[in-house]
């Protein structure tokens, strides 16, 4: 007798709640997935601009002056809607300061 009278009211309380965490549990997800993709790509980028500064080196004998320069002889692709690139050079024979920053949308 009891499961027959409080059954149908704990449907009705229960069931909407689950499926609202259920829904914020998955846009939270998502959005968790979207912030570690964006940071993944960052790394990705900083990293390539590294490797291509000591490709420069081992070829060249110096450390591209600009980042210019890097996207013009060694392919360097910057997406300048997602990232800010900040390149600056203190010597021919030592490595730039690189720091890539993701914009926020």
């Amino acid at each position: 007798m009891f499961k027959k009278k409080i059954w149908p009211i704990l449907k009705t309380a229960v069931l909407p709640i689950v499926i609202i965490g259920v829904i914020v549990f998955f846009f939270t997800a998502v959005s968790n997935f979207d912030e570690g993709r964006g940071a993944e790509g960052r790394d990705q980028l900083e990293t390539s601009i590294r490797r291509a500064c000591a490709a420069c080196y081992a070829t060249e004998g110096i450390y591209p002056p600009t980042l210019d320069y890097l996207v013009e002889h060694y392919g360097i692709l910057i997406d300048e809607s997602n990232y800010n690139v900040f390149y600056e050079v203190f010597s021919e024979n030592l490595m730039p300061d690189i720091t890539v920053i993701e914009i926020q949308q």
